[in-house]
């Protein structure tokens, strides 16, 4: 296997898991920093610790990417066709950044992949795609619009008969625990994302085989950087998530990320589920915006985000199916 494809593939690899860490900061941090919970550059560094330290709680999501959505491509054709992926993905993402609109890397990434397969002829395990992509995609939001709502709702209840200023600054202080899991669950969820095509690319080239043990570098070198992709901070999608859903203070904040934490951590330990961490805290958003009155939450950018939810996957694919034509017209 040439080791120099090997190594651009990784490091295309790992260039996605940069633009997933700013793409996707605004997940984790949002909600705490449109709130003024924390100051912006505070989120950011707090976020890249987080996601450091969840890139090492698990694997189970890993084995999920690198087993069980595509057979696993063999030779210099397999290369490229995880190259395409990987470029696939990088340009939905930065086409979503540059726009504002929070879609899910997770998607483009799996989006990536199906496309480069069907293009290269490899095998898509469909039934692991509807599985643990398609149908978790549709309940991931369903679940976060309806846990939010029912947190928030518990928690005006609980407090009803405090004192709102008291209990807002409550809150704020509550927001760094909140925001602090929601990052965690980020790292855990999306730094193995990366891991899982890193692996399947040392199996292609027979530095690894099928089954084996996620290398400690590998752990490494991708929550590394997406650490540092968190900490560059993605301001465009921010916005959107911190103020143009909803204005959030800082009860709705602690609900949504509390709400957004807990689905994470249940979909990686309890079925190796890898979801969409921006569908979640989205949807959370808008459910606890809901508690307040439903013409609160500003429907119409919500539309748009979830419109770009549909089209992440095809987008994606396409652009993948496209990249491998180019890659297979140049190289053979």
């Amino acid at each position: 296997m040439d080791t120099f494809a090997l190594i651009v593939t990784i490091g295309v690899a790992l260039g996605f898991t940069y633009t997933n860490g700013f793409h996707d900061s605004a997940n984790a941090i949002a909600t705490s920093v449109s709130t003024r919970a924390l100051t912006p550059r505070a989120a950011l560094a707090m976020a890249a610790v987080m996601n450091l330290a969840g890139a090492f709680l698990g694997q189970g999501v890993a084995k999920t990417v690198s087993e069980g959505l595509i057979a696993t491509p063999q030779g210099s054709k397999g290369m490229g066709i995880l190259f395409a992926a990987l470029l696939g993905a990088i340009v939905w993402n930065l086409v979503t950044w540059y726009f504002g609109l929070p879609s899910s890397s997770s998607h483009a990434l799996f989006g990536g992949m199906v496309g480069a397969a069907l293009a290269g002829g490899t095998e898509v395990i469909w039934s692991g795609v509807l599985e643990k992509v398609v149908i978790p995609m549709f309940i991931s939001p369903i679940v976060g619009l309806v846990a939010g709502y029912l947190v928030m709702v518990a928690i005006m209840w609980i407090f009803r008969k405090s004192n709102p200023s008291k209990a807002k600054r409550g809150f704020r202080i509550a927001q760094t625990v909140s925001a602090a899991a929601m990052a965690l669950g980020h790292g855990l969820q999306d730094a193995q994302k990366t891991m899982g095509i890193v692996v399947m690319a040392l199996v292609i080239a027979d530095v690894e085989n099928q089954g084996d043990a996620i290398p400690a570098w590998v752990k490494v070198a991708c929550a590394v950087m997406l650490s540092l992709g968190t900490y560059a901070g993605g301001w465009r999608i921010m916005r959107t998530l911190g103020r143009k859903i909803i204005e959030l203070d800082p009860p709705q904040g602690f609900a949504a990320e509390t709400t957004g934490a807990s689905i994470m951590f249940g979909s990686a330990f309890l079925f190796h589920a890898p979801i969409s961490t921006t569908h979640v805290i989205t949807s959370a958003i808008m459910g606890v915006g809901a508690t307040k009155r439903v013409n609160a939450v500003r429907w119409g950018v919500a539309k748009n985000i979830v419109l770009g939810w549909f089209i992440t996957m095809p987008a994606a694919g396409a652009v993948a199916a496209l990249s491998y034509g180019v890659v297979y017209l140049v190289f053979g």
